[in-house]
């Protein structure tokens, strides 16, 4: 199977997009870094630094500190795909954050977004 071409992205290129939808329906660029954080275990200097870099997406999973333990309980689909069916690894953390970032942009509550 062809690499995506995702992989090879920069966050730093998708992240504005993950704040605007936010934005759009009133959440904040803090609540969607609080959901990064929370899936990736980067603390805020560290989700900047990765940003100012303009890492990959493959980069920014690979260096992540520690996907949440938490991440079996993201269910739903995003783009027609159910992300707890995503076989690629890389793939199914992309498609993770997607999905609680339309979480976020619908008005879930955090609590319930971060799985707590």
């Amino acid at each position: 199977m062809a690499r995506h071409r995702i992989f090879d992205m920069t966050f730093a290129r998708v992240y504005p997009a993950y704040v605007n939808k936010a934005e759009r329906k009133n959440r904040t660029r803090e609540e969607v870094d609080r959901i990064i954080c929370w899936l990736t275990g980067y603390d805020q200097a560290g989700l900047e630094r990765q940003i100012e870099q303009e890492n990959s997406f493959e980069t920014f999973f690979a260096e992540a500190p520690a996907m949440h333990p938490n991440t079996g309980l993201i269910k739903g689909v995003v783009c027609g795909v159910r992300v707890e069916e995503v076989e690629d690894p890389l793939m199914q953390k992309i498609r993770w954050l997607d999905k609680l970032i339309d979480e976020l942009a619908k008005g879930k509550k955090m609590e319930k977004i971060l799985r707590e």
